[in-house]
């Protein structure tokens, strides 16, 4: 771990790669000199630099796909090693192209420089001054050779080697011999005692001297000394031939070699002068596409180093904005990145203590408002929570239960929306919204409103909320539904006032009754005959009030009571065609019972479910006046996770007024011109004790409408 810490931007095997591509081009560059060992391997060391650069071609290949991989999947760190590449590549390809481009111009200038006209001239001359001095030097041989064979032509017949050695002297040769025409040896003479024979001519040059007189011409004689051969043809009586070889000096002998080889050279060269090009271009080409691949290489892997700790610290973000605020990143080096990376993982180890403690708060907080929701779920008042702005916030069961609204579809708008929904809670939510907006301190007001279920009363309580600096954010209203509760104390007093009836008026009302009895038959014998009929009249009215007067004492009475119903399990469908046998016969109306394919059973006591049939159908003749229509609907339902049996009677007749709907389930409250108004009191109670409840339909304009939901079984 510690050496991956430590480990340098350039690793150790890339710098041993670097030199072996330097030794490669050193190898290649030398090969190029004729003169090198390495000449003969030229081919061997530019295709060995060749498969290098392929290698390398390949490598940046390979990191520029993998690099365009990165790109296209738009990886951390991917663009910025793009551009770092990118500006790499400009910075070292513009001053290599310049260099590369002046180079090729001064080598392919410097090349053709070497064969122009002046040098082409001056070596033929150099070739020819040698030439013009060898030859001049051997004709001057030859005439020395020409005049030695003249003395010896003039001379005696009798020719001894001493002579022969004494002419050699004279003229200087190295070597003199003189051959018959045969080419037999007759006498020899050299200045080196240890050579024995001397040097005889080839067949190619006895040709030559039986075509003429004289042969000169260069002779090697061995392999570091070169001589003037020179023959002539001494006439006589018998043909001889003398030779004379004459040594040429070393320094004249040297300069011929060297002007005849530079001339052979520069001819060489000049007609190689494309492929010496060709070759250099070559070398001078591959040299730059090695050093700019390699540097490319280097460059992928030491961006690639330097672009790894801004990838990290990318993934490190990316991982913290995904909430992992745990991430650690490894320090690399010590420098201002690795200060970088250790600033970053300071950073998500506090974000990660903020986070345990926040998520500890959160948690709290959660079981809080748990525990609130579960309170504001189980209560039995209604809890609407509004914020700055007078919109919908949070709102409990209980506001289902007593709007019959789900309240909580309406969060975020305020309660006039809910109230455009909902036609029927509109005159109470209108209440609620503007002593929201009014209130600055706690109120309470009694809200009464005609819903779905009848005439509804609310007790509504609300709270503006402030925040610590005074600013308003929102409010809290509470209702409950004091229906019921009202209904109760109206029922209770009502009962009271049953009692006292039955007590202070229905005692007296007998003797009174007795007393115009009496009186009748007492005084009406002993009367006129038109008296006797008025007291019969009077007494018969007394007779006719007081028991009128007993009936509605024993309604109220009735009324005031508490019943004593015996439950048994009733199929209301047949005890409504029961109670429909009765009426139907008797009057022209139209009845019509339809019921739903359920099973419509309660348990209740018959007799006072009877009675409430006979009420609501007797007033529903009566209002029909005799012709008409009335209709009775029954259905098994499911309310609050409970089933119900609803029966709705609905009639044509001319309907309840609006003002007296409110009234209309209440003690001696009546549309009729004669009766008590006990009637639908006395059904609402009866209902009310078997768990029911009564309500007239509002939405049955053409009539009158009473809906009746009992608790089915």
């Amino acid at each position: 771990m510690e050496s991956e810490k430590l480990k340098p931007p350039v690793s150790a095997s890339i710098l041993v790669l670097f030199a072996l591509i330097l030794f490669s081009l050193q190898l290649m560059s030398t090969a190029t000199q004729e003169s090198s060992e390495l000449s003969a391997l030229y081919s061997w060391l530019l295709l060995i630099n060749a498969l290098g650069s392929v290698v390398l071609l390949a490598l940046v290949v390979a990191n520029i796909y993998a690099l365009a991989r990165q790109l296209k999947k738009r990886e951390a760190g991917s663009r910025l090693t793009t551009r770092m590449l990118s500006l790499f590549v400009l910075q070292a390809l513009a001053p290599a192209a310049i260099v590369f481009y002046f180079s090729m111009q001064f080598l392919h200038q410097g090349i053709d420089s070497w064969f122009n006209v002046e040098i082409d001239r001056a070596m033929e001359d150099a070739l020819e001054l040698s030439q013009a001095s060898l030859d001049q030097r051997m004709h001057w041989h030859l005439m020395q050779t020409r005049q030695l064979a003249e003395k010896l032509r003039l001379g005696s017949d009798g020719f001894t080697a001493h002579e022969i050695e004494n002419y050699r002297a004279q003229v200087g040769a190295a070597e003199m011999t003189l051959f018959s025409r045969q080419g037999r040896i007759i006498a020899s003479s050299s200045a080196n005692p240890t050579d024995i024979l001397p040097s005889i001519p080839d067949e190619q040059t006895w040709l030559q001297l039986r075509q003429s007189d004289d042969y000169v011409a260069l002779a090697p004689v061995s392999e570091n000394e070169l001589m003037i051969r020179s023959i002539v043809a001494v006439r006589g009586l018998d043909t001889w031939y003398i030779q004379a070889l004459f040594p040429v000096p070393l320094r004249i002998a040297d300069l011929a070699d060297s002007v005849e080889f530079a001339f052979v050279r520069y001819q060489e060269m000049n007609f190689l002068r494309d492929s010496l090009k060709l070759t250099f271009s070559l070398a001078l080409s591959l040299v730059l596409l090695m050093s700019l691949l390699a540097a490319i290489w280097v460059a992928f892997i030491s961006i690639r180093n330097i672009v790894a700790p801004v990838k990290e610290l990318v993934k490190g973000t990316q991982a913290v904005a995904s909430g992992h605020y745990d991430q650690q990143l490894p320090v690399a080096a010590q420098d201002d990145l690795g200060f970088l990376v250790e600033s970053f993982n300071i950073m998500t180890q506090r974000i990660a203590r903020a986070r345990d403690e926040i998520r500890r708060a959160g948690v709290e907080v959660e079981n809080q408002r748990a525990y609130l929701e579960t309170i504001l779920a189980n209560l039995t008042a209604g809890v609407i929570s509004f914020d700055s702005r007078y919109k919908i916030r949070t709102a409990n069961q209980a506001a289902f239960r007593i709007f019959h609204v789900h309240v909580n579809q309406f969060i975020g708008q305020s309660l006039l929306s809910l109230a455009e929904e909902h036609s029927e809670l509109s005159e109470p939510l209108k209440s609620i919204q503007r002593l929201l907006e009014q209130a600055d301190d706690i109120w309470q007001q009694r809200i009464a409103f005609l819903g779905q279920n009848g005439r509804r009363e609310l007790l509504c309580r609300g709270t503006p909320m402030f925040s610590h600096d005074g600013a308003r954010v929102g409010a809290v209203v509470v209702f409950d539904d004091v229906t019921d509760l009202i209904q109760a104390q109206k029922n209770a007093a009502w009962g009271e006032v049953a009692r006292r009836l039955a007590h202070e008026i229905k005692n007296p009302l007998t003797p009174i009754q007795l007393s115009a009895e009496r009186l009748q038959l007492k005084l009406s014998a002993k009367l006129e005959s038109g008296d006797a009929d008025i007291l019969q009249r009077s007494t018969r009215t007394i007779v006719q009030q007081v028991e009128a007067m007993k009936e509605m004492v024993d309604d109220f009475s009735e009324y005031a009571k508490t019943s004593k119903k015996q439950t048994v399990n009733v199929d209301l469908y047949a005890l409504v065609q029961e109670v429909l046998g009765l009426y139907t016969l008797k009057s022209g109306v139209t009845v019509q019972a339809e019921q739903d394919k359920k099973r419509l059973c309660i348990n209740g006591d018959p007799i006072s479910i009877r009675q409430v049939l006979h009420n609501l159908l007797k007033n529903a003749l009566e209002a029909t006046e005799g012709h008409g229509h009335i209709e009775i609907d029954m259905r098994r339902m499911q309310k609050n996770n409970s089933d119900f049996i609803e029966i709705g009677f609905f009639d044509d007749g001319p309907g309840i007024r609006e003002e007296q709907i409110e009234q209309i389930f209440e003690p001696y409250v009546t549309t009729k011109a004669k009766g008590t108004g006990l009637g639908l009191a006395i059904v609402k109670k009866i209902i009310e004790e078997h768990g029911g409840a009564i309500w007239v339909d509002t939405r049955h304009k053409q009539g009158a409408g009473f809906i009746i939901q009992l608790p089915a079984i």
